[in-house]
């Protein structure tokens, strides 16, 4: 079998020195303006150290500034490129700063094609690849280690000491010195021989010890294994499932499979068992979660059937990250389990990727290289032989057209481990429950009596909320005044813990208003709902009740996730209720009750994916509760029961929302049926801004014409969010119907483009976000 090249233990140069003309140049691209790549000679004294993926210092323009760079391709006379170089005044590569490559050759294929479908620079990619902590050396030290002197090394070897004029200890030193591979520090060495450090010292000046510095990485973090559990019972569809997966894992072939499953019809069981075939082939797994609430319990179901998972988040310290880098590149990992950017755990045989609720849009980059990780892991499956499972109880459109074209295999699950019922699911309306509002506020008089009904039979509840803070308007109730962030066309979030409104784009925080800013009435007004005022009104509904919130706010220390769902687990915390954190993958079987509180938050926003939103959201949130012997009960509270994707989660009618949204994409070339991209421009100068949103659309507009190619430009317009961080925006929407139209069209645009100094923009493909 073919495997990953080793990440530490390669010389991945395509080349033979004695084969070949003697030129050899180096191609370097850099992570800051200029991107290139440009071309290095190589040194002779470099020739053997410089490899692919390994970072240089090379001179830059006519300064020679230093610039740190990777080597993305070593070019020979019988490369492709090489008739292409010019080796003509080529500046030489100054100093090689790694001692091998921090990056596979595999991963740095991958960056390439990131680079290129994403258009993003190369460099930029390949340091979103590579953690700052491994390429600052987090977590090492600078140790330093002892020798013997070659002439030294001779001597013992055939046992002529005498000469040196040595005492026994010296001698002994020197000999249990030389006697071992083994690597000795001065105080290691001194407490084996059972002396001081001064005889060592001694030795060192006479040049009979040499001792030599390198960083050592420390080892900070466990890979433990949890209480050890037997595999569970298949059902016969996880079994087909399983069986479908393994063919492939062990003929080692590609194929992607869409696994769709009803929440709670035993996905997980289906990937670990999958993992346990590949771990059996001494392979590895990446398993990527959405949300960081779920990787505590995604650690421990998974470090209970396997010796070594390593789980990787934002709360891992550097040294941390670091060192669990080290672990997976040297094979001692099994599995990988963490959000978006595991994919480029540096596995050295990888054997299956797993992308758990596929549909969640946290898998998209929200800056450059701004790629999705279920098309990255696409590709990367692809490159490396193996398959990948897209698990999810509502796959995005996207990825259920590619299992209707053929392009994936879809499995289906679809009954609930046990043959336990899918939860009913009712809605309330909330145009005519008045006296409900007024008398309990956000939560009605219906879901109230639910709740109550819900803990007095010992059952536990969940109540979704998808807004943070206490009040999301701030109001003047004589002129209307708004306040709003003084940085961004959003109003302010008033935050009763701390006293504050809060902008939630730029985290502007000013102490909460007393008067209106604008006409000085002492009588301001708040209103709208979030998540802290959920909290209050339900602890005033329930005064007995232990609540727990989950929110962004909340769960900011390390562990807190953790520690929450824990005490949900042990009963300790009666009602859970939060944001969207809550809504995905958790498995509590005591829940008997899910309440939304408000299923229209994102219903009407100005993106086509807003109904898919709102549909998957309603759907996952459901699925936490009837996982247990008591069944489950869910109540929807909406001011639009009648809109199709309500109605449609109300029935966990899958099938029948997508049948219904579908032909509404196909219409305009949204997709799943066509391709776009997404150029935001911005500026401190809404003029210079909307000059230069101008002026790239009709450049691009242009280039698509002398190309002949079928480009449709919309805009450019206000976006949705006018104002950002103190920055004026305007967005632009290219579509096609192939993706590579849209590379080929921009990229070539970009070269055209004059820039305006205050004023940037940047360029989102298959974008998740249209606010």
């Amino acid at each position: 079998m073919d495997q990953q090249p080793s990440l530490f233990n390669t010389d991945p140069r395509p080349w033979n020195l004695h084969d070949q003309d003697d030129w050899i140049v180096a191609r370097v691209a850099f992570s800051a303006a200029p991107y290139g790549p440009y071309d290095y000679s190589i040194p002779a004294e470099l020739e053997k150290i410089v490899t692919l993926g390994i970072r240089v210092a090379v001179p830059i323009g006519r300064g020679n500034r230093s610039m740190e760079g990777y080597c993305v391709d070593i070019i020979t006379a019988a490369h492709p490129l090489g008739s292409s170089v010019n080796r003509n005044r080529l500046k030489p590569i100054t100093s090689v700063l790694d001692k091998k490559s921090l990056i596979t050759t595999g991963l740095l294929e991958l960056a390439k094609w990131i680079s290129e479908y994403y258009l993003c620079p190369l460099g930029t990619v390949i340091d979103t690849i590579v953690p700052p902590s491994v390429r600052n050396q987090s977590g090492t030290r600078e140790i330093q280690f002892l020798s013997l002197a070659p002439e030294i090394q001779k001597q013992i070897a055939i046992n002529q000491l005498d000469d040196l004029k040595l005492s026994k200890l010296q001698i002994t030193i020197l000999q249990t010195l030389g006697g071992t591979a083994q690597d000795w520090t001065p105080n290691e060495l001194a407490e084996s021989v059972g002396c001081t450090i001064v005889p060592i010292s001694t030795l060192r000046k006479r040049g009979l010890i040499i001792a030599t510095s390198r960083r050592v990485q420390q080892k900070t973090h466990e890979i433990a294994s949890e209480k050890r559990i037997d595999d569970l019972d298949l059902n016969p569809e996880q079994q087909t499932a399983l069986d479908a997966i393994n063919h492939h894992i062990e003929s080692n072939t590609h194929q992607t499979f869409l696994m769709h499953g009803v929440t709670g019809s035993g996905k997980t069981e289906v990937y670990i068992r999958a993992i346990q075939t590949a771990v059996e082939f001494g392979r590895q797994a990446i398993v990527l979660v959405p949300e960081i609430s779920l990787t505590p319990q995604t650690r421990q179901r998974f470090r209970a059937r396997f010796d070594n998972v390593a789980v990787l988040h934002s709360h891992l310290t550097a040294a941390q990250r670091a060192w669990h880098w080290q672990q997976i590149a040297a094979g001692h990992v099994q599995v990988i389990v963490g959000a978006r950017s595991a994919i480029f755990a540096p596995t050295p045989n990888l054997g299956l990727i797993v992308l758990d609720e596929e549909h969640d849009g946290s898998f998209k980059q929200d800056n450059a290289p701004r790629y999705h990780a279920r098309d990255v892991a696409e590709c990367r499956a692809a490159q490396e032989k193996i398959p990948q499972i897209l698990g999810s109880a509502t796959p995005s459109l996207e990825t259920w057209q590619r299992a209707i074209d053929g392009q994936y295999k879809k499995i289906s699950l679809t009954k609930r481990v046990l043959d336990l019922p899918l939860p009913d699911v009712a809605t309330i309306d909330l145009r005519i429950d008045f006296d409900g509002r007024k008398r309990f506020g956000p939560i009605s008089q219906k879901l109230r009596q639910e709740i109550q009904s819900a803990l007095s039979d010992g059952g536990q509840v969940i109540l979704l909320l998808n807004r943070r803070g206490f009040s999301t308007r701030i109001q003047c109730p004589d002129c209307g005044e708004v306040e709003y962030c003084p940085d961004c066309s959003i109003p302010l979030t008033h935050h009763q813990e701390g006293d504050k409104a809060v902008c939630h784009y730029c985290d502007h925080q000013i102490p909460n208003p007393k008067k209106c800013s604008k006409c000085g009435n002492p009588s301001i007004r708040f209103s709208g709902l979030g998540t802290q005022k959920l909290e209050q009104t339900v602890a005033a509904l329930f005064p007995d009740v232990p609540i727990m919130r989950m929110d962004t706010d909340t769960m900011r220390k390390p562990g807190s996730h953790e520690k929450a769902l824990a005490q949900f687990r042990a009963g300790e915390t009666k009602i859970l209720l939060g944001t969207q954190m809550i809504a995905k993958g958790l498995d509590f079987p005591n829940v008997t009750l899910v309440g939304v509180i408000n299923a229209d938050t994102a219903l009407h926003l100005p993106d086509f994916r807003a109904s898919e939103r709102t549909f998957g959201l309603i759907t996952q949130v459901a699925g936490r509760t009837g996982r247990g012997s008591k069944g489950g009960r869910v109540l929807v509270q909406t001011f639009n029961p009648e809109n199709k994707a309500i109605v449609s989660a109300t029935t966990h009618d899958y099938i029948g929302f997508a049948s219904t949204e579908l032909p509404h994409r196909a219409a305009f070339h949204y997709p799943p049926f066509g391709h776009l991209a997404r150029i935001v421009v911005r500026s401190p100068s809404v003029a210079h801004a909307e000059q230069m949103a101008d002026h790239i659309a009709e450049t691009i507009a242009a280039e698509a014409k002398e190309l002949k190619l079928e480009i449709n430009v919309l805009g450019p317009a206000v976006a949705p969010v006018e104002k950002l961080r103190g920055n004026y925006r305007f967005h632009i929407l290219i579509g096609a119907l192939a993706p590579l139209a849209l590379q080929q069209v921009i990229s070539r645009a970009g070269q055209r483009i004059q820039e305006i100094d205050d004023v940037q923009w940047i360029v989102d493909i298959d974008p998740q976000d249209m606010v």
